[in-house]
């Protein structure tokens, strides 16, 4: 009898929906709960974020006039003829950055300047691109639509630690819109191609149409902007957005993305890496701009800038003209240069 009761009172306790032994035995549907709160799991985690964000992550389009040459191979004395296709597709990602329709994506996304672009919201309403600022440096480009928008939440990437959770949503290959990928921060630091700072390196999906889209923390914090798919595999990167924000800063007060540029790509040397290679930590210089304050200077490539040590934040922090110095490590010798910071306009 008592086996019964207690089975009986088990089956009525699922069934109906009692909680008595819900402590004992929590149903797999319910959070756990710890002192008394509910924890967060990871999928609740995503699904809050996408919920959150996806109103403010766009698809970027494109439509232009391609003009095709048709050419007879079976006949050799025939005139080529030329038709033209109207293109219309979605080429690419972006997010929204202010209420009245200021949309983040990156430069070679919209890089033709022939062709028209339009901006396509969560809901499949398409808005014409009215104006697009590209930066001449970093990957980055500022669309205008018009209309009244969600703008999303912007991080500090100065705070990532590798490990740290992240998801990314984009048009992924240009055809699949909000399309939701996770992964973690699997690198900081990588000097790809970048002018003012370093990569954040990720094993979230990116694939093509994921240009420009946000990279962002369990919070629904954009964190970076997802731009560049590595030939490994499961590696992709991300401008971080204390880039962008410090470009977005510049673009409000000034119309252009009018700013101080010092001239040079770097790679990030770490403790690590700094020891193994027997070299001090620091920015090692990848390649430096013909006529850049850098080169004026007499920054060289192969030289590692130990001071300052953030030369990105550094360079955001000073106004065209400001003098920066340099303190580099070349051929183990430590050097000192100064450096004129110079005006950089946008290309629009």
């Amino acid at each position: 009898m008592v086996v019964v009761s207690v089975l009986g009172g088990a089956i009525s306790d699922r069934l109906f929906g009692y909680k008595l032994l819900d402590k004992f035995w929590p149903r797999k549907s319910q959070l756990p709960i710890v002192n008394n709160q509910f924890v967060m799991t990871e999928e609740n985690a995503v699904i809050n974020v996408v919920d959150k964000v996806s109103p403010s992550v766009v698809t970027v389009g494109i439509k232009k006039t391609q003009t095709i040459r048709q050419i007879d191979p079976f006949n050799f004395f025939s005139q080529d003829q030329f038709l033209l296709k109207k293109v219309d597709q979605d080429i690419g990602s972006g997010f929204i950055i202010s209420n009245d329709g200021l949309v983040v994506t990156n430069k070679h996304v919209v890089l033709d300047s022939d062709a028209k672009y339009k901006v396509i919201a969560k809901d499949d309403k398409a808005y014409e691109v009215q104006k697009i600022y590209r930066d001449p440096i970093n990957d980055l480009a500022i669309l205008k639509i018009n209309g009244q928008f969600a703008p999303i939440e912007m991080g500090d990437s100065s705070k990532l630690k590798v490990g740290q959770f992240v998801i990314a949503i984009g048009t992924a290959l240009g055809e699949f819109r909000s399309t939701v990928t996770t992964g973690v921060i699997s690198g900081l630091g990588r000097g790809i191609d970048l002018e003012d700072g370093s990569f954040i390196q990720t094993d979230a999906a990116i694939n093509p149409g994921n240009s420009g889209g946000p990279l962002l923390n369990s919070a629904g914090q954009v964190i970076g902007v997802n731009t560049a798919i590595a030939g490994g595999q499961n590696i992709g990167f991300a401008i971080p957005i204390n880039i962008i924000k410090a470009a977005i800063d510049n673009f409000n007060s000034t119309g252009q993305f009018t700013r101080p540029y010092l001239g040079v790509k770097y790679k990030i040397i770490d403790k690590k890496l700094a020891v193994l290679n027997d070299v001090p930590e620091g920015a090692y210089i990848q390649e430096v701009g013909k006529n850049s304050p850098a080169e004026k200077a007499g920054i060289e490539v192969g030289d590692i800038i130990i001071s300052p040590k953030d030369v990105a934040a550094t360079i955001s922090r000073q106004k065209i003209g400001d003098k920066l110095e340099l303190e580099v490590w070349r051929d183990g010798k430590f050097l000192k240069f100064t450096a004129t910071l110079e005006e950089i306009k946008t290309d629009h």
